[in-house]
């Protein structure tokens, strides 16, 4: 059954706000199962409309990709705000995100889910803000992975990764790898997190 243009508004209105990033327009049309020439009409369509309300956010469009910005009025609220979260301490979640980043990254964002069994896309945008983790594109899994950064590595004092306690053990970890292959291979069957 054909997705109904207002469906398809919201559904592009809630990728947008999830997004810690700019998405493709490519990737939208693949997410939501929907032709790109279809997508490219009903994201510039939820822009006009979105963007008439004269709303805190708008839907800037650049080349092929698309995001849900800040409006420019409201810059100087957005950076209290980011300044505020990245002064506060880290909470329990981004600190369970971070340690699996740190142990087992490069990792993409479903194989973060993955192992802890909750949607990250909000933990791992306070993280890429506070500059603890960054995001590259990998190569030979075309997909965008999380690494820790330098400023992560500055903070706790560490010379390398390979500091962390048992660092070697866990992040070449045997029975993660296979819970891992899991995600990759989309017809394996779900299973409960191992324990190591």
């Amino acid at each position: 059954m054909e997705i109904t243009a207002p469906e398809l508004a919201r559904r592009i209105e809630a990728l947008l706000f999830l997004a810690a990033r700019p998405l493709r327009i490519r990737k939208i049309a693949e997410i939501l199962g929907v032709e790109i020439a279809r997508t490219h009409s009903a994201i510039e369509e939820f822009r006009t409309a979105w963007n008439a309300r004269n709303g805190g956010t708008v839907v800037a469009v650049l080349g092929e990709e698309v995001q849900l910005l800040t409006h420019a009025d409201c810059a100087a609220v957005a950076e209290a705000f980011a300044q505020a979260e990245v002064r506060g301490e880290l909470t329990r979640p981004q600190l369970e995100a971070l340690t699996v980043i740190a142990y087992r990254g490069p990792i993409t964002k479903a194989e973060l889910e993955h192992i802890r069994g909750v949607h990250c896309g909000v933990i791992i945008r306070n993280l890429l803000l506070r500059g603890l983790i960054e995001q590259r594109m990998d190569a030979q899994r075309h997909e965008e992975v999380y690494t820790i950064s330098m400023e992560f590595l500055r903070h706790l004092g560490l010379p390398d990764l390979q500091a962390l306690p048992e660092y070697e053990r866990l992040h070449g970890h045997l029975v993660i790898d296979q819970y891992l292959a899991t995600v990759r291979t989309p017809d394996a069957p779900t299973t409960e997190a191992p324990s190591v």
